[in-house]
């Protein structure tokens, strides 16, 4: 099945190392964040990869250009100064399967894929994410009986369950999306999940996102840890 992975951004708030490569390019114990999240799809056979590009996206490419691997990976240039829903609404258009994974280059999660893909099926909702614990910096999600009731991103509200990516979507959600201006994780989101279309997969395992150098530093350790 394809994966979406989101890959523009300017990484602002890891300008230490932004300011010379894009966030997903961002090493953690000599390689960069995207090729984690990317084995992890692989792991579970899910290999065909639209990786949407814009800040320093030329990184990218030069990365994957030298690299010999076994998946059809597709970099597309989305704008640099599109949000994040503009940038899945043009890659989304660029191919017809009704089902497909969607993340953000800067997450990683030992999420059973496989799980995800079979409640989202099982659920028949528009998006299934995946719903963690994480530090109380981040949105808020209620969920009841496995349907999002409420999102609201970086709420200061503690909810306990937040949006950790790893999504699941059909391509039809793509109409709420408006265009290049459109955050992912504000309107079209929130609307979705108004209209009881929004399911959360709950995940109680591995997940840390990597917005800060103090994340960076916690996922150097962890990875460190995990293989050896």
């Amino acid at each position: 099945m394809k994966v979406v992975i989101l890959a523009g951004g300017f990484g602002t708030r890891l300008s230490e190392y932004t300011k010379v490569v894009p966030k997903p390019m961002v090493k953690i114990n000599k390689k960069p964040i995207i090729l984690y999240i990317m084995e992890h799809f692989a792991r579970y056979g899910h290999k065909d990869f639209y990786i949407a590009l814009g800040y320093k996206g030329q990184v990218i490419k030069k990365y994957f250009s030298k690299k010999i691997l076994d998946w059809n990976i597709n970099l597309i240039d989305t704008g640099k100064n599109t949000m994040t829903g503009g940038r899945l609404k043009r890659v989304g258009k660029l191919f017809k399967d009704d089902t497909f994974f969607m993340t953000y280059g800067d997450g990683l999660s030992d999420v059973n894929l496989n799980k995800l893909l079979k409640f989202h099926l099982k659920k028949k909702k528009l998006v299934s994410l995946t719903a963690v614990r994480p530090p109380a910096r981040f949105g808020a999600l209620k969920i009841n009986n496995g349907i999002v009731s409420y999102f609201k991103e970086k709420s200061k509200i503690d909810e306990n369950w937040i949006n950790g990516g790893f999504f699941v979507m059909q391509k039809k959600f793509l109409r709420f999306i408006d265009g290049d201006k459109s955050i992912l994780e504000r309107n079209p989101l929130e609307r979705i999940a108004k209209l009881k279309q929004l399911a959360a997969f709950k995940h109680e395992g591995f997940w840390q996102c990597m917005d800060t150098k103090k994340d960076k530093d916690t996922l150097t350790k962890i990875l460190k840890k995990k293989i050896s």
